[in-house]
């Protein structure tokens, strides 16, 4: 028989978690939220009727995730290990990417197993669950070991790829998925910008890049980071950077920086590909800024 588990925080993630925890056969003991009727609307989601808006009420339960904005966590922790809400054979865990197990220590005072299991996904608002949102992602896991052997069962059933992290490189974890979805709007951003000031209306300049988009995804996931970089740093055209960096500092200056940060770690991976010499890299530092 799988684990029950409870919800402490009925958002996002909770609910997802809720409901597809409960469709791969964990058992739902009760759900808690600041809002009552957030933890009500979760519970009927999965025909329970156990729910509760005091939050140490609903973690009578083998598995209890506390699923609160981050900056909630410690404090629900602490809260509910005040209250007497966990056991010794409790595993709390939480789904912040930001923060490490160590913000569940009230937890752990109390005799529980403690850790974090990470989604790198993306969740849409709660009820629009129709498709697995934790199917074939990687979910991070890190913790105490009794807890992180749980998490990675979890995982497992909730159809994710499941890696355990060290605690200490939780922040760099977190780093790198900022970039790779964060920071990838904001490439787009200033990518469209440029398109923008080329005098291309926003909706055709979208529609231009997204294919350029698409195809560089894929020709990264068929030949990796080096052997996908194209373009005028990867052959060593210096008067086609000469010409851009030219055209920016003159039409939209604010964005130089960026461009030209963008442009020195691009050297590197044109370097790691070998197709860039060693005097055109070197001028193409000179250019920008190095």
């Amino acid at each position: 028989m799988k684990p029950s588990f409870s919800i402490v925080g009925c958002g996002r993630v909770g609910t997802a978690l809720a409901k597809f925890l409960a469709e791969a056969g964990y058992t739902p003991a009760g759900f808690a939220s600041k809002s009552l009727s957030s933890a009500k609307r979760t519970a009927l989601l999965i025909g329970s009727t156990n729910f509760t808006d005091v939050l140490w009420e609903a973690t009578k339960a083998d598995i209890v995730f506390i699923t609160t904005p981050d900056g909630a966590i410690e404090e629900v922790c602490s809260s509910i290990a005040n209250n007497k809400g966990f056991s010794r054979e409790s595993i709390v865990l939480h789904c912040s990417g930001a923060l490490t197990s160590n913000v569940l220590l009230s937890a752990k005072v109390c005799g529980a197993s403690i850790g974090s299991m990470h989604p790198l996904q993306s969740f849409a608002s709660t009820g629009e669950y129709g498709i697995n949102p934790f199917s074939g992602i990687v979910t991070s896991v890190e913790g105490d070991k009794k807890a992180v052997d749980a998490a990675s069962i979890i995982v497992k059933d909730l159809g994710s790829v499941c890696i355990s992290i060290k605690t200490d490189a939780k922040i760099l974890y977190h780093a790198s998925a900022v970039v790779a979805s964060n920071y990838l709007v904001t490439l787009l951003d200033l990518s469209l910008n440029l398109i923008g000031q080329a005098g291309v209306p926003a909706k055709e300049a979208f529609m231009g890049l997204k294919p350029l988009i698409q195809g560089t995804l894929s020709n990264i996931e068929k030949m990796g980071i080096d052997d996908a970089l194209t373009g005028p740093i990867a052959r060593g055209d210096i008067q086609t950077i000469e010409n851009h960096l030219s055209e920016i500092g003159s039409k939209t200056p604010n964005l130089l920086p960026l461009y030209k940060i963008l442009g020195l770690h691009t050297i590197e991976i044109a370097k790691a590909k070998k197709t860039l010499t060693d005097s055109a890299a070197k001028r193409l530092k000179e250019l920008f800024g190095d």
